[in-house]
């Protein structure tokens, strides 16, 4: 079974590698963040990077361009205040305001159909500037 499918309105693809890699992250927790880029040339959403279970959220930003797009999953893991160990998905679209019109609107268009083949996202962040998905959104989005 393949996920390449595609958008009418984007005509961008899911490598079945950037599924399988997602899939690590949500079910074996093999990494604690992973970086998908669009590569224009095979019309396909791939990944750019990965982060092991001990790296943090601030390696995940500093994994980000300044200039350019990019989507990112981070397995946001806390503690309620019931004392429980939870762990919460986050779907982040960084789309920096410095970066080519073309690429906000390539991430724009085809972000719901890779969304739509990533199953268990919990949360969705979209950032223009590191503000925007500072640790404290996502704590505050999670709790």
């Amino acid at each position: 079974m393949s996920f390449r499918g595609t958008n009418a309105s984007s005509g961008m693809g899911v490598a079945d590698h950037s599924k399988s890699t997602y899939l690590e992250l949500l079910r074996k927790k093999v990494f604690r963040y992973v970086v998908f880029k669009i590569n224009e040339k095979k019309k396909e959403v791939v990944v750019e990077k990965t982060g092991g279970p001990s790296e943090n959220y601030d390696d995940l930003t500093a994994s980000l361009p300044e200039n350019d797009c990019r989507y990112a999953v981070y397995d946001f893991d806390f503690v309620t205040s019931e004392n429980c160990q939870k762990s919460k998905i986050f779907f982040i679209t960084w789309s920096p305001s410095v970066s080519r019109i073309r690429a906000k609107m390539l991430y724009a268009t085809s972000k719901e159909r890779f969304i739509s083949e990533l199953e268990g996202i919990h949360y969705e962040i979209q950032a223009t500037d590191p503000t925007g998905m500072d640790l404290e959104v996502i704590r505050e989005r999670a709790s």
